[in-house]
């Protein structure tokens, strides 16, 4: 567990120096309109580093070391000798590719700015039920469901929220870092999806 508290303590402490340094949230924040315009792609993976409030950073931290921990394992398990990098390229280029449509989506807005790790917080707990479907899951320890029927509520929740567009959540980052999440797996060990379904039929 070595690495995800590695991953845990990077994120605290970068998002606690963006906080001292409001410029340096601003310089680091995914703002699609400068990655564009002004090639700053590198919004695209430091935006996962930076969070806006205590709340934010606690939620997806705390929910990191729940499912972080158990990917890990799982990895260090499956992939002995390619843990030390696959993990953390797993969660890197999770936030990476669960920004790409933000940034195509808003690429024309100045204004708009999103941050936060839970595009690649998304993939682990997606990743996580893809091995073990039937594990209750408890969101926040208030709502207690089947890790697959979790999983398929958020993914619904996401689209229709995104669509909606109606609060300040990059729920596009949720969905895309979700199903980044499943993709990844499935790509690494195709035969997860085999086991995934004999659990149901």
């Amino acid at each position: 567990m070595n690495l995800t508290y590695a991953l845990m303590a990077c994120i605290g402490f970068i998002t606690y120096l963006a906080w001292q340094k409001p410029e340096w949230q601003k310089r680091l924040m995914l703002n699609p309109y400068s990655a564009v315009h002004q090639k700053e792609y590198w919004r695209l993976l430091t935006s996962g580093f930076v969070h806006n409030s205590g709340m934010h950073l606690l939620l997806n931290l705390f929910t990191l070391y729940f499912f972080g921990t158990a990917i890990e394992q799982i990895f260090s398990a499956y992939f002995p000798e390619e843990v030390i990098w696959l993990y953390p390229f797993f969660f890197l280029s999770a936030i990476v590719v669960a920004n790409l449509p933000t940034l195509w989506k808003y690429r024309t807005h100045p204004g708009y700015n999103s941050l936060g790790a839970s595009g690649g917080v998304s993939a682990f707990v997606l990743a996580f039920i893809l091995f073990d479907p039937l594990r209750d899951l408890c969101l926040y320890g208030l709502l207690c469901l089947p890790g697959y029927l979790l999983g398929l509520l958020f993914i619904l929740y996401s689209i229709v929220m995104s669509k909606r567009g109606s609060d300040n959540i990059n729920h596009d980052a949720h969905l895309f870092g979700a199903l980044y999440g499943l993709l990844f797996i499935l790509f690494l060990r195709p035969d997860t999806l085999g086991a995934f379904l004999n659990v149901f039929f």
